[in-house]
């Protein structure tokens, strides 16, 4: 069951371990690339903050973001500014979204993200400790998949086998572990026999993700080779 206080309480967590770590850089590793194609650590905060002010849109109600463009320039705006009004920008809108997320509210409401894609409110919280928790492993500044919280790493998994059942991604079982009654999950479409994955969470959420050594080092205990996923 979804509880978006315990959420939004491991969303603060999350931040402040981001801002702790990235105090640590100067503004010239944040001109470096991030682990992100394209992009460098400063387009990682960018984004970090202005994904804080767009969820808050969708809670109240507003479209996410103006339009794709609009997004994309104001990243491209935000990246090369100095570390220090990074990371107070980073603080300043993630303090937004928690002002809103403690709000009285129906948490129970269908809103709506980008294209088009609706969730519960009471999820909105989580999305947003995707965002902080995964960018700052594609900070590449030391903390990796391995460190995530297990909670987190589990439920993300949940998520993402879900959202990757489609009709044109190969079936794939992925099992926690290599044993018969490990846990496990579905993913991909119905057709065919599934290969089966088995390994660590954190090598499973690489994979899903397209991040880390990108399942690699999971094992194929049934059918062909790994798959590969469209990017995210």
């Amino acid at each position: 069951m979804i509880d978006h206080v315990r959420d939004l309480a491991s969303v603060r967590e999350a931040t402040e371990r981001l801002l702790d770590a990235a105090a640590s850089l100067d503004n010239a590793a944040l001109a470096e690339p991030s682990r992100l194609p394209g992009w460098t650590r400063g387009h990682v905060l960018a984004h970090i903050a202005r994904n804080a002010d767009a969820l808050v849109n969708v809670l109240q109600g507003r479209p996410m973001y103006a339009d794709a463009a609009t997004r994309d320039a104001d990243i491209e705006r935000d990246a090369p500014r100095p570390l220090d009004v990074q990371l107070a920008d980073v603080r300043e809108s993630g303090e937004r979204f928690q002002a809103v997320g403690a709000e009285p509210a129906d948490w129970e409401r269908t809103v709506e993200l980008r294209n088009g894609v609706t969730d519960r409110a009471a999820r909105i919280p989580f999305r947003r400790w995707v965002e902080v928790a995964l960018h700052h492993v594609d900070l590449g500044i030391g903390y990796e998949l391995a460190d995530l919280p297990e909670e987190f790493v589990l439920r993300e998994i949940d998520f993402l086998a879900d959202r990757w059942s489609r009709p044109e991604v190969p079936p794939v079982t992925l099992r926690l572990g290599y044993d018969d009654g490990s846990p496990s999950w579905r993913t991909g479409g119905d057709k065919g026999d599934p290969v089966v994955l088995g390994g660590a969470r954190a090598e499973l959420l690489g994979w899903l993700s397209g991040r880390g050594d990108k399942g690699a080092h999971l094992a194929v205990l049934a059918g062909d080779d790994l798959p590969e996923l469209p990017p995210l």
